[in-house]
Parts: structure tokens; sequence; C-alpha cells
């Protein structure tokens, strides 16, 4: 029991921040992408794979936060695909950016937080959930 009950503070503050950024991706690359003509036009010279790829990883964002709620061990991969993901992006749209392409800095700043966020839930993941439940944790 004492297992299950460690870390109980990260995992709740990491499922509430994955949920909470989700939901945000989701409605601000929705904005983007389809209803509002000024987002579009306030995201300035925004790169379109890395809008879509956020806008679509924001329900994973809500699925692994929802996972880790209830420690999941599926929802602590997740949380791996997705910090992978996130920084495969970064590093495409990286190679974009150095041939030339438009971009915000605002995208660099983003993208570095999400990131970062990504990385760091994957850890508190790791740590609390995947290692525990897979020696047998309830």
């Amino acid at each position: 029991m004492a297992a299950r009950g460690g870390g109980n503070l990260w995992i709740r503050s990491a499922s509430i921040v994955a949920v909470l950024f989700g939901l945000l991706t989701i409605q601000e690359g929705g904005a983007v992408l389809f209803w509002s003509e000024s987002a579009r036009a306030a995201a300035g010279q925004y790169v379109p794979f890395v809008v879509w790829f956020n806008f679509l990883a924001g329900f994973g964002y809500v699925a692994a936060g929802s996972g880790l709620w209830f420690r999941q061990r599926w929802a602590a991969g997740l949380a791996f695909v997705i910090a992978a993901a996130t920084v495969a992006v970064f590093v495409a749209f990286g190679v974009h950016v150095a041939g030339g392409g438009g971009y915000e800095l605002r995208t660099v700043i983003a993208m570095s937080l999400r990131s970062a966020v990504w990385i760091a839930i994957g850890v508190v993941a790791y740590r609390f959930v995947w290692r525990t439940r897979g020696r047998g944790g309830s």
C-alpha cells in the first residue's frame, strides 16, 4: 500500500497540469485551425504542422492526464510518447526554421515549454506509476 500512496501529490499535480494544458491546447489550436480568423491573424507566421500536431496532441494530453490521475500504466507510456513526439516535432520545426521557413519566436518558446513540461510529466509518470505498477503494484 505504501508504494501506491507514494508520490500522490506529484501524480495528482502532473495529471492536473496535463489535462489543463491539453484543454488550453485544444482551444487555442482549434481557434487557429478552424474557428477564428482573428486567432489566425494573431498567430502571425504560424507553422501549420506544428499547430496541427499540438492541436491533436492536446487530446492525448487530456487522456494521459486522466489516466495518470488513476495511476494507469498506459498513461505513463502515453506521457513518454507525447514527450518524445513533442521533441521530434520541435526538431522538425528547427529544420523548418534552418531552411528559411517563417516562424514566430513564441513558437520556439511554446515548444520549449511543451517539451520541458512533457519530459517532466514523463519522469513523474515513470517514477510513480510505470515503475511501481510494473513491479506488481496495484
